[in-house]
């Protein structure tokens, strides 16, 4: 197959495999969300960030319970911290009122995220700590998630210009769901 025939291909159905976001979840659904940095040659839609690399960051947000990825946000430049990249990717506005855990990285954002020490405080207290333990055993399981996506090759280094960077995105979320619910 030529290339161009390859990429007549895939810009048809690019679209098409795309993750389709969900409207609504059920009232007990946990989510958990993460960002992730894809490297990406296309300097327009792509900043230096803390990896000094031009990427993008993706807002990816994961059912708890299936670990399927149900959202994945615009991407936005790789510099932006992810609490803007919460709000501007609209991965907040797709999960709605939805009860969602994070890391430590979306602080004054409304999600659930870690207990931290008060200034002057030596160490938490058991229940803080046990709390902890048990949120980064869930959040595990996002972390876990990007690997699995990540080792598609087409984001470990895209190539791709302006939208195709979210599409690809998105179908390798497509992908990782069929794989995952087999």
């Amino acid at each position: 197959m030529s290339k161009s025939a390859a990429d007549r291909i895939i810009n048809h159905l690019g679209p098409a495999l795309a993750l389709q976001q969900r409207k609504r979840f059920r009232k007990d659904t946990v989510l958990i969300v993460d960002g992730t940095l894809v490297p990406t040659r296309d300097h327009s839609i792509a900043e230096q960030s803390k990896n000094y690399r031009y990427s993008t960051n993706h807002q990816v947000v994961i059912d708890a319970d299936t670990r399927l990825v149900v959202a994945v946000g615009r991407p936005l430049p790789g510099n932006r911290n992810y609490c803007k990249a919460w709000e501007l990717s609209g991965a907040k506005a797709a999960v709605g009122r939805t009860t969602v855990i994070a890391d430590g990285g979306y602080q004054g954002t409304g999600l659930v995220i870690p207990h931290r020490r008060e200034k002057g405080q030596a160490e938490l207290s058991a229940w803080k700590e046990e709390h902890n333990a048990s949120h980064r055993k869930v959040r595990a399981r996002a972390e876990h998630a990007f690997a699995r996506m990540m080792t598609w090759k087409v984001l470990r280094g895209c190539r791709l210009k302006g939208g195709g960077v979210h599409h690809a995105m998105l179908g390798i979320a497509r992908l990782y769901n069929f794989a995952l619910a087999g």
